[in-house]
C-alpha cells in the first residue's frame, strides 16, 4: 500500500489556494490548507470594500478543491528539523512538505503619529475598520490618502467618486511604476473625480496628527481621516522559526522556490524571495507562483529535479472608481511600456483582471494541473546573471 504524503500549505490567499488545488493531482497526497479566516479575501478589491461597492470576500467552497482540508487557525511556529508546526489553539501537526504562503501585510510606519492616527488597508480587518470610520465622518470632511502607488490611487479614486473631499499625497511621484503615458491617464482620471494630487519631495508625509498631515515642505494638510497605503512587509513567522529570510522577512529560496534552509520547506507569493530577488508583490505573480511551487513539490515527491521559475508579469491595472481605469502593459522584465488602455475600456479590463483570479482558482480546483500562465519568460535568468556579475570579485575589483 502506498504511504500517504502530508503536504501543509500555510496561507489561504491567491498563491496558497492555487498551490493547494494543484497538489490534489496525486491520490497519495493529503493537502491541508491552514488560514486564519474562514473566507477567501479578494485583496485586490479591498479599496472597493472601503468604498462600499464590494465586500471583497468569497466562500472557500467556490475556489478551493473539496479534496483540500481547510483548517481555520494560525500557525505560530515552524519546527523544520522535526517537520512539525504549532498552531494558535495549542495543537501541533506534522508534515512531509510545507508550503509557506503567508502573504504580506502593512509595513509598520516610521512617520510620527501614523501608527496612532492613520488607517492602513492591506488586510480585510483593516479595510473593514476604515469603512466603519468613514461612515461616521461627514461626506464633506477632508480625507487624506498617503501613498501614490496603486493602492493609494485606487482608494483615493473610490472615495472621490462617492463625493468625498480627497487629497492624495504621492511622496515622490504619482504611480512610480507607470509609463509617463499611463501616468498622464491616471492623473487625468483623478482630476475628473476632484482628487487633489500632491507629488514631488515636498508632498512626503512627515507626521500625522488627528486632524492633519504635516508635509516635508512644512505645509499641513487638513485630514479628518488619514489612510496609509505606503509599504508592505511579510509576517515574521519564518524568521521566528529560524528559517533564513531577506531584510523584508520573506523566506529565501532558490529558483525552484525551495527554502535555502530546508529542502522540505517551500515558499510562494509575497512571502517568498527566490534567489534574493523577489518578483513584484501582485496577484499576477501569486497565481503562477502558486502553480510553480506545487509543481516543485510534486517533482520532489516523484524524485525528479524541479524546473526554475519562468513566468513574467505582463501588466499593471489601476481602477479609478467604477467607470474609469488604466490598464498599463509591460515588458517581460516587468517594466512599463508606452501601451495602455484607459477610460471605460480600462475600467472593464481592470474588472476582468479582478475576476480572472477567481475563475483560475475555480478551474484549478475542478481540474488540477490545468493552470498555465501567459508570460512564460520574465527574463529572470538574464537579471540573475547580471546580478551575479555585479557581485563577482572581478566586478568588485573593477569598481
Amino acid at each position: 500500500m502506498t504511504e500517504n504524503i502530508e503536504v501543509v500549505v500555510i496561507g489561504g490567499g491567491y498563491s496558497g489556494v492555487m498551490a493547494a488545488n494543484r497538489l490534489t493531482q496525486r491520490d497519495d497526497v493529503t493537502v491541508t490548507l491552514i488560514n486564519p479566516r474562514p473566507t477567501f479575501v479578494e485583496r485586490i478589491r479591498l479599496h472597493q470594500l472601503v468604498g462600499g461597492s464590494d465586500d471583497a470576500v468569497v466562500e472557500y467552497r467556490e475556489v478551493l478543491s473539496g479534496d483540500v482540508k481547510l483548517v481555520i487557525d494560525t500557525v505560530t511556529r515552524i519546527d523544520a528539523p522535526e517537520r512539525t508546526i504549532e498552531l494558535k489553539d495549542g495543537t501541533t501537526a506534522g508534515y512531509d512538505y510545507l508550503i509557506y504562503a503567508v502573504g504580506s501585510g502593512s509595513a509598520a510606519p516610521s512617520v510620527p503619529g501614523a501608527a496612532e492616527f492613520a488607517y492602513p488597508i492591506s488586510s480585510l480587518e483593516e479595510a473593514q475598520r476604515l469603512r466603519s470610520v468613514l461612515q461616521d465622518v461627514p461626506e464633506s470632511a477632508p480625507v487624506t490618502v498617503v501613498g501614490g502607488g496603486p493602492s493609494g490611487i485606487e482608494t483615493a479614486a473610490e472615495l472621490a467618486e462617492l463625493g468625498r473631499n480627497v487629497t492624495l499625497l504621492c511622496g515622490t511621484r504619482l504611480g512610480p511604476y507607470l509609463h509617463p503615458n499611463g501616468r498622464r491617464s491616471v492623473a487625468k482620471g483623478l482630476a475628473k473625480l476632484g482628487v487633489d494630487v500632491l507629488d514631488g519631495p515636498e508632498s512626503r508625509a512627515m507626521a500625522v496628527a488627528p486632524d492633519n498631515v504635516q508635509l516635508a515642505g512644512g505645509r499641513k494638510v487638513p485630514s479628518a481621516v488619514t489612510i496609509w497605503t505606503v509599504g508592505f512587509s511579510a509576517p515574521d513567522l519564518a524568521s521566528r522559526s529560524g528559517l533564513r529570510t531577506d531584510d523584508a522577512g520573506r523566506l529565501l529560496t532558490d529558483e525552484t522556490l525551495t527554502s535555502v534552509s530546508d529542502d522540505r520547506v517551500f515558499a510562494t507569493g509575497d512571502a517568498s524571495a527566490p534567489s534574493g530577488m523577489p518578483v513584484r508583490m501582485s496577484c499576477q505573480a501569486a497565481l503562477p507562483s502558486g502553480s510553480k511551487v506545487a509543481d516543485t513539490v510534486l517533482s520532489r515527491i516523484a524524485g525528479e529535479q524541479p524546473e526554475d521559475l519562468t513566468f513574467g508579469i505582463a501588466a499593471m491595472c489601476v481602477s479609478l472608481g467604477r467607470r474609469d481605469g488604466v490598464f498599463q502593459f509591460a515588458h517581460k522584465d516587468d517594466t512599463a511600456m508606452w501601451l495602455r488602455v484607459s477610460g471605460r475600456a480600462g475600467a472593464k479590463m481592470k474588472e476582468l483582471a479582478c475576476h480572472s483570479p477567481i475563475e483560475q482558482m475555480e478551474k484549478e480546483a475542478q481540474k488540477p494541473g490545468s493552470h498555465s500562465w501567459l508570460v512564460k519568460d520574465g527574463g529572470r535568468r538574464e537579471r540573475l546573471q547580471a546580478k551575479a556579475n555585479e557581485s563577482s570579485p572581478k566586478a568588485a575589483r573593477a569598481s
